[in-house]
């Protein structure tokens, strides 16, 4: 609001900000974060906190919001920014719910995941139970900041790991997206999605890459932030995986038990006839060219029942299974029987 930066600008009063960091993070940008908010004379306090999916809990959120209180936050002007990965995001998007029943908070990803994924909509959450994001709540940021030059200092698996993500929006929505991923997915790997000059046959696939990914995540989620419809496309690869995914902690990160469920589900979509054999092949082929694992030991025939189950709890009673229907389109079925499940299990143990 231009008004509210004038007056920020005009105020006498000292700008103060919070600031959660991923410990991680910090270490590599936090001498930087910090020179940024002494140049501006902005009073600042940055916590540095542990945010990974095991320590993603209620404990950590109560750890910020007394750090808060310390700190006198005015909860109408003064944003609680959060600086790390999608755990970070939820975490801090959570605790800034919660306080003063709702106080503004800014994200700033700095994984791949996040930059695609956990920065657009409105969910923030913790884990409990054992159970992935059981606890948390619909509040949307008042900004993201997106920022490439982040991911250059983050692992190659992590590059992957969002890539699974970005995979799932060109499966459901956007042959042209699928179709960069398959073409460049080696050179975004090599290239940490970084922009470089003088690779004209890449035409800036990065940038390409991921505002497509944006966009149709937005295309998705904007008139449904709230998830009044359950029917929801970007659900996929999100049945069986957060069973997985807790259940094998800290062996599969986010994306790639996504790519595992998204490669099971590949088969049902094969065993039902909505994708032909050079189809199913295809996208094997490109989660693969992205470094994703297409199984896991841990994905048994127990686990996809007992996933299913609980899934069915969730979406009024329906499995409401997005499943693609050719590369770049999707629908979404409620008719899948367990003969057809257990046909596209066995046929995935043996390939």
């Amino acid at each position: 609001d231009p008004q509210q930066t004038e007056l920020a600008v005009a105020s006498k009063r000292k700008l103060r900000r919070f600031i959660v960091i991923d410990e991680v993070v910090d270490k590599l940008y936090g001498s930087k974060v910090r020179e940024y908010f002494e140049e501006n004379n902005v009073q600042h306090r940055i916590l540095a906190l542990p945010t990974t999916e095991e320590t993603k809990s209620m404990d950590l959120v109560l750890n910020i919001l007394h750090e808060v209180q310390n700190f006198s936050l005015d909860r109408r002007t003064e944003p609680i920014i959060a600086i790390g990965g999608g755990v970070c995001l939820d975490i801090v998007g959570l605790a800034a719910s919660l306080y003063r029943r709702r106080t503004p908070y800014i994200r700033v990803p700095t994984t791949l995941l996040s930059y695609v994924d956990a920065s657009v909509g409105a969910k923030n959450g913790v884990n409990f139970l054992q159970c992935k994001n059981k606890l948390g709540g619909y509040t949307p940021p008042v900004a993201s900041f997106l920022d490439r030059s982040f991911i250059q200092s983050i692992p190659r698996r992590h590059i992957s790991n969002g890539l699974g993500e970005i995979l799932k929006m060109a499966l459901m929505k956007h042959k042209g997206l699928f179709d960069l991923l398959k073409n460049h997915g080696k050179y975004l790997l090599d290239t940490k999605f970084q922009s470089y000059n003088g690779f004209a046959d890449h035409r800036d696939a990065a940038l390409q890459t991921t505002r497509i990914a944006i966009e149709t995540m937005l295309e998705e989620l904007a008139p449904n932030l709230w998830e009044d419809d359950l029917d929801r496309l970007v659900d996929f690869g999100h049945l069986i995986s957060p069973e997985l995914e807790m259940r094998v902690l800290p062996s599969l990160m986010h994306g790639e038990a996504v790519n595992i469920d998204m490669a099971f589900m590949t088969y049902v979509a094969h065993a039902r006839g909505l994708l032909d054999a050079e189809e199913k092949e295809q996208i094997l082929q490109c989660m693969r060219g992205l470094e994703l694992p297409v199984w896991h030991s841990g994905c048994s025939w127990a686990l996809i029942q007992r996933a299913l189950r609980e899934r069915l709890k969730h979406s009024g009673g329906q499995p409401r299974m997005p499943l693609p229907t050719g590369l770049g389109v999707a629908d979404i079925f409620n008719d899948t029987s367990e003969e057809t499940l257990e046909r596209a299990y066995e046929l995935w143990v043996k390939d």
